[in-house]
């Protein structure tokens, strides 16, 4: 299953000005439930951005099926350097010449609390997620930032402002089954 299979599902996720399923109704569709992914995974993936243009275009031909997910420690000085989808390339460096707004402009509903992880902390209060790059391209190697790049760019700023950032952070990593 790729990530145009779900177009269907995307649309009717979309559908009615924003009235169309809700996160449990499309995490509980039978597409969806064979994943076996983290519900966290999901929301932030496919549900969040299953139908984004840089991801169809990043992400689009990869079987989705090989993929699984686990809640990894990745170092501060990984995530420094840690790449993103071609098509927003840059867009992680962007988010880390502001740190602080990023930080600033989170700070209701959802968010709440991310000011003070990243104070108290020096982390993210939801954990981002990294694909291996191999399922992307077979001879590539490593981890790539696939969802969480406004986050991982605070944490690029924060180091670069030598504000204070834990020496590892919790991550969902995608690998080859």
């Amino acid at each position: 299953m790729k990530l145009a299979d779900l177009q269907g599902l995307m649309r009717r996720r979309r559908a009615d000005y924003g009235l169309g399923l809700n996160f449990d109704a499309f995490h509980a569709d039978a597409m969806i439930a064979s994943l076996q992914w983290p519900a966290d995974v999901v929301e932030q993936f496919l549900y969040d951005h299953g139908d984004h243009g840089p991801f169809q275009r990043d992400y689009g031909n990869v079987d989705l099926t090989t993929i699984v997910w686990t809640l990894e420690t990745v170092t501060a000085a990984e995530l420094s350097t840690m790449p993103t989808g071609p098509s927003e390339a840059g867009c992680v460096d962007q988010y880390a010449l502001h740190p602080g707004h990023y930080i600033s402009v989170r700070s209701s509903g959802i968010h709440v609390g991310v000011a003070e992880k990243w104070k108290n902390h020096g982390t993210w209060k939801r954990a981002p997620l990294l694909l291996d790059r191999g399922l992307l391209d077979l001879s590539a190697r490593g981890l790539q930032v696939l969802e969480g790049r406004t986050r991982v760019g605070i944490l690029r700023g924060r180091l670069r402002e030598n504000d204070f950032v834990a020496a590892t952070h919790e991550a969902w990593v995608g690998r080859s089954a």
